[in-house]
């Protein structure tokens, strides 16, 4: 079981939302608060992100910086200075598909591909309790070359739109980001990477047991079950799972389960009782009580404000 690609499928929402920018300074673009994990690539050049309660951050050719929570930032040619709004830019110059964002001007050329990874708001997923800012420096090793031929072949995908260029650039930055995070979680100290998600993956007893829930989440899982499953104690199972996870088993489950149900309320037509028998609850006011508890709002509301266009068509 492919646990990081089921946890990604299950919490993004809609395709990707990507832009080049050519800039020659001064520059600046202030760029929103988005519901987005949020990257932009320096191709060109060199400029600074800008971020609310931080100092300025230089980036050079090659950079790669992610902001997981899409927090509000600016990227701009100097660590000061004016800046405009990414939407007044882009109505302004009414950007096409494969249009560049321009600014002219008399001061060295930067040139950036960004991008939007969109998920679902509510998810609290632990995979997405990431640090505000991923920094991936330009590294010309082999280490990078996957994530380096992605980017290549985004950034001449946008510079040369053709039919179903939507569906390459979605599929691409889809596999950015997990290049992205494989490079992030390679690059962090031994200490750091002693706990978290990535570390539990990495432990074969707890891995295991995420596996589990994640192919069978309608099996009435308990503790003792899930370990005699992988072959350890419910002591043992309890405690690594806990500290490398962030919450317990049963809790994890819970959690593994409503994020099921929230995409099938979104893409499918399927009633609420159904969805709720296919997460492992016997009864939908059980369901929604819990859904609600975790969400902020009932099923059929979420429904009726979150489902995509189309859902549950064939």
């Amino acid at each position: 079981m492919d646990v990081l690609a089921d946890v990604l499928s299950a919490t993004k929402i809609g395709g990707t939302v990507t832009a080049r920018v050519h800039a020659a300074g001064p520059w600046g673009i202030e760029f929103p608060h988005l519901p987005s994990a949020v990257f932009h690539h320096v191709s060109r050049g060199s400029c600074w992100l800008r971020l609310p309660g931080a100092g300025p951050l230089p980036l050079t050719a090659g950079d790669l910086v992610l902001l997981p929570a899409g927090t509000g930032h600016v990227m701009a040619g100097d660590p000061t200075g004016p800046t405009v709004r990414f939407e007044d830019v882009t109505r302004a110059q009414r950007s096409g598909p494969g249009t560049p964002i321009d600014f002219p001007g008399p001061g060295p050329r930067t040139s950036l591909v960004c991008g939007g990874y969109r998920f679902d708001t509510h998810a609290s997923h632990p995979l997405l309790t990431l640090p505000p800012v991923l920094l991936l420096r330009a590294d010309p090793s082999a280490r990078r070359h996957d994530l380096t031929e992605t980017l290549r072949m985004l950034t001449a995908e946008l510079a040369d739109p053709a039919p179903g260029s939507q569906t390459i650039t979605d599929r691409l930055v889809d596999v950015l980001f997990v290049h992205v995070l494989r490079q992030w979680e390679a690059s962090r100290d031994a200490p750091d990477r002693g706990a978290g998600w990535w570390a539990a993956l990495r432990d074969a007893e707890v891995a295991a047991a995420i596996s589990l829930i994640h192919e069978g989440p309608g099996r009435a899982w308990t503790v003792d079950a899930l370990a005699r499953e992988v072959g350890v104690s419910r002591a043992t199972l309890s405690r690594r799972f806990t500290r490398l996870v962030g919450e317990p088993p049963l809790a994890y489950l819970t959690r593994w389960r409503l994020e099921i149900a929230a995409r099938r309320l979104r893409d499918t037509k399927d009633s609420v009782t159904r969805i709720a028998n296919s997460v492992g609850y016997t009864s939908e006011f059980a369901f929604s009580r819990a859904f609600t508890r975790h969400r902020g709002t009932p099923p059929s509301r979420y429904r009726a404000t979150h489902s995509a266009p189309g859902a549950g068509r064939g």
